[in-house]
């Protein structure tokens, strides 16, 4: 018998919010996301900016953005090898959900 991972309606769709979340729901991506609307940034930039995550999870996380067209990583062939992550139109499209987010958590935080 096949065990469901993810919620279904009776119409056997999928939730919507739970895509999302399994996206997004990781700890740190929604800080890496608001950070990167300010722009494109460095590896190092990022991990300067997030107090606290190490380049391990920050990886992780930036690779897992990367694979859902969240984000965009740049290498350029330097010594040492320079690497830039831009938000995608995808990415950019979660300003507003962030923005209610915030206020939210600054009302009822």
């Amino acid at each position: 018998m096949k065990q469901k991972t993810t919620l279904e309606y009776s119409d056997g769709s999928e939730c919507s919010i739970e895509k999302t979340l399994n996206i997004l729901g990781a700890k740190w991506t929604f800080l890496i996301i608001r950070d990167l609307f300010e722009g494109t940034k460095r590896f190092g930039e990022l991990r300067k900016s997030l107090k606290g995550i190490s380049p391990k999870t920050l990886s992780e996380r930036l690779k897992e953005l990367e694979k859902h067209g969240v984000v965009t990583r740049t290498a350029y062939p330097t010594v040492p090898p320079t690497v830039e992550y831009t938000l995608t139109e995808k990415g950019k499209s979660l300003k507003n959900i962030i923005k209610e987010m915030k206020i939210w958590g600054a009302q009822w935080g």
